[in-house]
């Protein structure tokens, strides 16, 4: 069809036989809608190329409209990518354990700013403060919506209009291309880089500080790892030049573990605990990436600092709500006792793993591939952390790889390929790891219990693509 005057209108579309029985499936509103949708982008298409679909090209595109509405967009993912805390994939994903118990609470109502021993109004602050001033050794905590917000609104509150000393080797970028920088700036306060990008001497921020600066900031590199000649700041340096310049020191340590524990692969990483205890006024952490809870952004420190913080008028917008405290006080429960932690974390769950528990894993899934004519390989992998946390350290893993007689490399490539988005696409999807021209499932992030789905959906995909060949 050609010309905008061979578009249809609503009106005839809405007589049309394929058109009614999107109404009886659905309901009037929501076909209108997907109608509209589609004339609209049909329009335009035909004011740049002239050219639109038939009758039944139009019908298809409402149909995919309303499927695109009516299909929920978030959706439950498997992860065979060997990453533990895939940024995009969620961070850190919830245990059974953690969904169990923190269900019962959010089924009804819940205390959320009611004081049940007074019988009056109380503060949502409350509920996890005990709790975190007891690991972390804070004099007093305060929860927000992520470490970006944590950060703006510390920088807005005590450097607004003044200047912020940092280090040119700890300006930062998180994910999604935020960068230290542009935080600073949204925040108002001037930022003063000192050193340089491999070596910052504590030397540096003394000479810088003036009458002017209202924070010494130190950032964890715990996304990135610079080597060779360098040289950094110490923490303890900077604190001792924050009591001799009466400025605070701001820490904001990003990965976020609370405290050391029996997993060995944290050992070199700076935890809260130890943090707070070189005399720091303040540290931020994220609550979704090593802590294994909600995405949150938690502020510790001096209870002098903290008593300001709570009195901004940010902060109300900033404030989580009853599912994000209900998930942070579960999660952080287990870290009362290692052997649950272990149990019920599934971050700390799957970095303890056993690389001859991660194989026995990618034998049964292998054995599962062969039930359906599969042929594959078990390999040796590299897991990682991820979630910007132990940059450069690596988990022994192993992973499965999808063997086939192929003619050729190129066809074995493009099979991988097709096989790579035709699971992401699938009902459940999954994410491997496609390289080289094969195709990966690391077992490291797929729990026990979703072996056997991730056979029958891998199955289902393949043969699929070996019917279309």
């Amino acid at each position: 069809m050609n010309g905008l005057n061979n578009l249809p209108g609503v009106d005839k579309l809405l007589n049309l036989p394929e058109i009614k029985a999107m109404i009886s499936e659905h309901n009037e509103t929501l076909v209108k809608f997907a109608i509209r949708e589609s004339l609209s982008h049909f329009r335009a298409k035909a004011l740049k190329d002239k050219v639109i679909p038939d009758a039944q090209g139009i019908i298809g595109h409402i149909r995919a409209g309303i499927q695109k509405i009516t299909t929920k967009s978030l959706r439950n993912v498997m992860n065979a990518t060997g990453v533990v805390v895939h940024t995009n994939l969620g961070r850190a994903p919830f245990s059974n354990e953690i969904i169990e118990e923190v269900s019962e609470i959010l089924k009804g109502y819940s205390n959320l700013e009611f004081d049940l021993e007074k019988g009056s109004r109380g503060s949502r602050n409350t509920h996890v403060t005990q709790l975190l001033t007891y690991l972390t050794g804070a004099e007093d905590v305060l929860v927000v919506n992520n470490n970006a917000a944590a950060l703006m609104l510390l920088l807005r509150t005590f450097a607004k209009d003044k200047e912020v000393i940092v280090s040119r080797g700890e300006l930062i970028e998180i994910g999604g291309s935020f960068r230290l920088p542009d935080i600073m700036a949204a925040s108002d306060c001037k930022m003063v880089e000192v050193g340089t990008t491999n070596k910052t001497k504590v030397q540096d921020y003394e000479n810088a500080a003036n009458e002017e600066t209202a924070l010494l900031f130190k950032a964890h590199t715990s996304n990135y790892v610079i080597q060779g000649f360098t040289q950094e700041a110490k923490l303890q340096e900077l604190v001792a030049l924050g009591k001799k310049k009466k400025i605070p020191v701001v820490y904001d340590m990003g990965s976020g573990l609370l405290r050391k524990t029996s997993v060995g692969i944290f050992r070199d990483e700076p935890d809260v605990r130890k943090t707070l205890a070189t005399g720091v006024d303040i540290v931020s952490f994220s609550g979704d990436k090593l802590l294994g809870g909600p995405q949150a952004g938690i502020i510790a420190g001096k209870k002098k600092f903290i008593a300001i913080l709570k009195k901004e008028p940010m902060v109300r917008a900033l404030r989580v709500g009853k599912t994000t405290l209900a998930f942070m006080e579960a999660a952080l429960s287990y870290y009362l006792d290692d052997k649950t932690l272990i149990e019920n974390n599934s971050i700390f769950r799957m970095m303890s793993k056993k690389p001859d528990e991660i194989k026995r894993n990618a034998e049964i899934l292998q054995k599962g591939l062969s039930g359906l004519n599969i042929g594959s390989s078990i390999v040796k992998g590299k897991g990682q952390c991820g979630g910007g946390a132990l940059p450069g350290k690596e988990l022994d893993s192993f992973a499965v790889r999808i063997d086939g007689e192929f003619e050729s490399n190129k066809k074995k490539s493009e099979f991988a390929e097709k096989l790579y988005y035709g699971l992401m696409h699938h009902k459940t999807p999954v994410v491997g790891i496609l390289r080289k021209g094969d195709i990966y499932f690391d077992m490291l992030t797929i729990p026990d219990e979703q072996i056997g789905k991730l056979s029958r959906v891998i199955g289902e995909v393949y043969d699929n693509l070996i019917e279309q060949e």
